[in-house]
């Protein structure tokens, strides 16, 4: 759907709303990447600001302090290819694999 259409608009605002509400902040501060899905829905990576987003709600989760859920992220944080080409990424799947190996 176009970034125009009104459908796909409207989905984009409740998705936002949605997000907000569960990671207890501000809708303006959702992360856009948040909001959005990939064609295949499989998409392993998120911005590191989606992953800082959510530290405080994977903290509860999980039962771990912040600071061990900050790290796995951190961890799992890749630079641009090249140092230049794309932004950075947070490869979730290395962080999740990181923190079930805490347990």
């Amino acid at each position: 759907q176009a970034r125009t259409n009104p459908e796909a608009i409207q989905r984009i605002a409740d998705t936002r709303a949605e997000v907000a509400a569960r990671d207890g902040i501000a809708v303006d501060a959702v992360a856009p990447d948040l909001t959005t899905q990939s064609g295949s829905g499989l998409d392993p990576d998120i911005s590191p600001a989606a992953a800082e987003q959510q530290v405080a709600r994977i903290a509860r989760a999980r039962g771990l302090d912040e600071a061990i859920v900050r790290k796995a992220i951190a961890d799992a944080t890749q630079a641009p290819q090249f140092g230049l080409l794309g932004p950075a990424r947070v490869n979730v799947v290395r962080a999740n694999l990181a923190l079930d190996a805490r347990r």
